[in-house]
């Protein structure tokens, strides 16, 4: 910028000196006038030197004046410079918060995608502990529906084990499992399945009283007994529990208004 105004006060100073030769210029040429009066030949060659000073003059003032229009434009492009660079600063600041804070929030998400997956291992793990306990639970409990509860468990477990299953889903199905066997402690009802009885295979009808005890009775009401839970086997009764076990099967059936009766528990314990 220095430079630039030292150029156009250079320039200005030039008008005044090219205004002062052109002064300087006439009263050389009057001056000549005058003397070619006596002398032609010196006049011409006077007149000649001074109009080639004066187209010389011309040229550099022309250059002057070029410089000069070359150091308003040069002016104007470095303060439209300085402005875009101020601008771009400004611009590149922005962006850089910007830029911190989208490293900002991959990093929160790459902790949480960190968490996520240790927690995701972590709730396999504990439910494929629920299905081991639930397994133990219905392998120790009373033998009811075997065929039906064994096909859930069964699915269950494989459900679990697919990678490809979300563990929501997972958690879903293994919670959908511990309701309904929790469900059979609140409920009677009267099946119809082979049971062995002293080593004798028979068909019976199975009355299972909520998860605490199982009675059976042959058809044509002959014969009754229970499940004994010490022993672990079904066992056949002295024929006196008989119309007990009929009245109970008729009022889990439906046939019977509920009632108060008695029925053989026995040991639920070794």
């Amino acid at each position: 910028m220095e430079y630039c105004h030292r150029r156009f006060a250079a320039g200005v100073t030039g008008r005044y000196r090219t205004l002062l030769f052109f002064l300087v210029a006439l009263c050389l040429v009057g001056a000549g006038f005058a003397h070619a009066q006596d002398d032609p030949e010196p006049s011409r060659q006077l007149e000649e030197t001074v109009r080639g000073a004066v187209s010389t003059r011309q040229d550099t003032q022309q250059q002057l004046d070029g410089w000069a229009a070359e150091q308003v434009e040069l002016t104007r492009r470095y303060r439209a410079a300085e402005a875009q660079v101020k601008w771009l600063t400004g611009r590149r600041a922005d962006e850089q918060q910007r830029l911190d804070a989208l490293e900002a929030r991959i990093a929160e998400m790459a902790r949480r995608l960190g968490e996520s997956q240790r927690l995701e291992a972590s709730i396999q793990d504990t439910m494929m502990v629920l299905m081991g306990r639930l397994e133990d639970s219905v392998d120790a409990g009373l033998p009811f529906l075997p065929a039906e509860r064994e096909l859930r468990l069964e699915s269950l477990r494989s459900e679990l084990l697919k990678p490809d299953v979300p563990s929501a889903e997972k958690l879903r199905r293994l919670l959908e499992a511990l309701q309904v066997e929790a469900g059979y402690a609140a409920t009677i009802e009267v099946s119809n399945e082979p049971i062995t009885v002293a080593g004798q295979r028979i068909h019976a009808d199975i009355l299972r009283v909520g998860r605490l005890a199982l009675f059976w009775r042959t058809p044509d009401g002959e014969r009754s007994g229970r499940w004994d839970a010490a022993a672990g086997e079904w066992v056949e009764s002295d024929g006196r529990d008989v119309p007990a076990i009929a009245r109970a099967m008729e009022m889990a059936t439906r046939r019977r208004t509920p009632d108060v009766i008695g029925l053989p528990l026995g040991r639920i314990a070794p």
